[in-house]
């Protein structure tokens, strides 16, 4: 299984990826200089992945559900089609059975970002859990 752990910078986002852990995190800025560089190892790791896991396998038991944490803070739109991308990896996942669940963080205050959250949410038709982050 392969893992990604990539530290944040100043242009691009801390995004860690673990499947022993059942865990997918993005957290900070995406707007990366070269978008497609960035995020397409992402999204072709993810997506050998999950292609790989049969829906009687699930994870190790049915009650484990594969997180996928997104704790944006800012993001460009050239990012929002590749976020996109990986939504509909989840979906898709959660459509062959597997217990996919994405949790959606915000800051006090930052309406915008929650309501970019629904917007995917309702996009890809998938529910997300809000969490609205005290800093």
């Amino acid at each position: 299984m392969k893992t990604i752990n990539i530290a944040s910078t100043e242009k691009s986002p801390k995004v860690l990826f673990d499947p022993k852990k059942y865990i997918f995190e993005m957290e900070g800025n995406s707007r990366p200089e070269n978008v497609r560089d960035f995020f397409y190892p992402i999204i072709d790791t993810l997506r050998d992945f999950f292609e790989e896991i049969s829906p009687e396998k699930k994870f190790t038991d049915n009650e484990t559900a594969f997180n996928f944490n997104f704790k944006l803070e800012y993001f460009n739109s050239a990012s929002a089609k590749f976020i996109s991308d990986i939504l509909v990896i989840i979906k898709n996942g959660n459509d062959k059975g597997l217990n996919m669940k994405v949790n959606w963080y915000f800051d006090d205050g930052d309406d915008d970002m929650k309501e970019v959250g629904e917007d995917f949410s309702e996009m890809i038709t998938f529910p997300f859990s809000f969490i609205m982050m005290q800093r």
